[in-house]
């Protein structure tokens, strides 16, 4: 057979084909959709991990989301999650055969073998779908500027307000109705009626919690002073009230001292021996016995403390989120406000805005993990250049965004500390050891002015009350003289010693 004739093909520039993998396809993770599904069918505890991360919004694929909504409708009414029971609540919502059905459920429940890293499974969904959100945002952006009806200053606003939504990884919430936000607050209150004691995390002062009744869930607490009138030792007495006192489990966000000299102090604090002996070193027997039996509350305290220096309040949220969900932490304690950053995407070079963006994110940590937040905060020099030393709420340093965020603000003033000897009242009386707790804003009650006893020796606050008397102000100085578990003979030395301590000048 002939050969025919060599026919020419066409030449084809490969650089003008267009593959599939150029193609823009939205961020989407569908294997890591069906290990989570198929984790929170088989194991209830992964359920509990997951059910507050997600919406079925936060899936790509339809049949998931009609997957998911199921298992929350089951969580909700409190019925067992598993396979034939999401099964049914799919068959009664009519959304089984749209979902796959049974055999699909099955395929899912197959991938995985246990609810392990589902957490950071769901996290990686949740960011997926932020990705997609800030496509769509972008694209009603792109569109809406196109149109030139419209003013340029209102699209600027509502921009900015939906990419604000999208950086706090917000997935809105749907509105609810009155009758339910009634129905919980009836709930609430009753649960509070038959509830001993404070409705709320007591602060350890007796004053302050009959005012507060207690450091409310969802509120933001701005103490402030000028330094050296002692932030962290009133933070510190807290934190060891709560954690030490009443066994409430505490975090405190140290950014300005070490967790080292914070230990020390709060060692200080509960053996009764000054910080300059714990600092040398130079204890006595009775005294290394004193500490080794007092400091044993103090290492069963659930207080967790961390001291990442320059911390950002966007990693300050991520490790909340972890301590409430890890260490069930009841209140977070931040030391202080104007050391933290807004991370280095948010930098404005403005430091006024970066405080606002700061308060704006502590209020909203509040309201998101549903406990008191406290966040000490440094007040500006006006204070200095007054006449009267008491602070006002203009004081607050660098934004007045701190006073609006914020549901209680209050101040430290010793009068000491200015070598003012007596206080500015009818009596006259003596400043030494003593300091006001100044409530200035509470927006849920009153407004008072408080006295505390400033124990300088001991770096700590307490209750002025209990130092009524002589024989009670001894003691208090030095709690452990009076303590059972010490030998008769350790008794005399350390009472002798808390109250020579007692009486040096701070």
């Amino acid at each position: 057979m002939k050969q025919s004739a060599s026919f020419q093909g066409l030449r084809i520039d490969h650089n003008s084909i267009i593959n599939l993998e150029k193609g823009k396809i939205p961020p989407q993770a569908l294997d890591l959709e069906e290990v989570v599904l198929g984790a929170m069918m088989i194991d209830k505890k992964g359920v509990d991990e997951v059910i507050d991360i997600l919406t079925s919004e936060a899936f790509y694929k339809e049949s998931h989301q009609f997957i998911f909504e199921a298992i929350h409708k089951l969580f909700q009414k409190s019925e067992p999650i598993d396979l034939l029971t999401v099964s049914a609540q799919l068959k009664k919502d009519s959304k089984l055969e749209l979902c796959g059905g049974d055999f699909y459920l099955i395929s899912l429940t197959q991938k995985v073998s246990s609810s392990a890293h589902i957490e950071f499974h769901a996290r990686i969904i949740l960011q997926k779908y932020i990705q997609r959100s800030l496509i769509k945002i972008s694209n009603e952006i792109i569109m809406d500027s196109y149109d030139e009806t419209k003013d340029v200053f209102d699209l600027l606003d509502n921009a900015e307000a939906k990419l604000y939504d999208v950086t706090q990884g917000n997935i809105k919430k749907s509105s609810e109705t009155a009758q339910n936000l009634v129905i919980q607050a009836k709930n609430k209150i009753e649960s509070i009626s038959n509830k001993k004691g404070l409705s709320g995390v007591p602060s350890g002062f007796s004053k302050i919690d009959k005012l507060t009744s207690g450091w409310q869930e969802s509120d933001l607490i701005i103490i402030a002073s000028r330094p050296g009138m002692g932030k962290t030792a009133l933070a510190l007495s807290m934190a060891s009230n709560i954690s030490i006192g009443q066994n409430i489990p505490v975090a405190f966000f140290s950014l300005e001292m070490s967790s080292l000299q914070l230990i020390t102090r709060l060692i200080s604090s509960e053996t009764g021996l000054n910080s300059e002996k714990l600092r040398t070193g130079k204890l006595e027997k009775h005294e290394w016995e004193q500490l080794n039996v007092r400091v044993k509350n103090l290492e069963k305290a659930p207080l967790y403390i961390d001291d990442t220096p320059s911390l950002s309040i966007f990693d300050l949220r991520a490790k909340a989120r972890r301590l409430v969900s890890q260490r069930d932490v009841k209140l977070i304690i931040v030391d202080y406000l104007q050391l933290m950053t807004t991370g280095g995407t948010f930098k404005t070079g403005n430091r006024e805005q970066e405080i606002s963006t700061i308060s704006r994110n502590l209020k909203a940590l509040a309201k998101e993990l549903k406990i008191p937040v406290i966040a000490l905060s440094q007040l500006s020099r006006l204070v200095e250049g007054r006449q009267s030393k008491r602070p006002l709420l203009s004081d607050l340093r660098e934004s007045g965004a701190i006073e609006q965020d914020s549901d209680i603000v209050s101040f430290i003033y010793r009068p000491e500390y200015y070598k003012i000897d007596t206080w500015d009242d009818d009596d006259r009386s003596s400043t030494e050891g003593e300091a006001e707790f100044i409530v200035s804003k509470h927006r849920n009650g009153g407004l008072e002015t408080i006295r505390l006893r400033f124990v300088p020796s001991l770096g700590k606050f307490e209750d002025i009350e209990i130092y009524d008397s002589p024989y009670e102000f001894h003691s208090k100085m030095n709690a452990a003289a009076n303590d059972d578990t010490f030998k008769p003979d350790t008794d005399q030395p350390l009472s002798s010693t808390g109250e020579e301590e007692s009486d040096l000048p701070f």
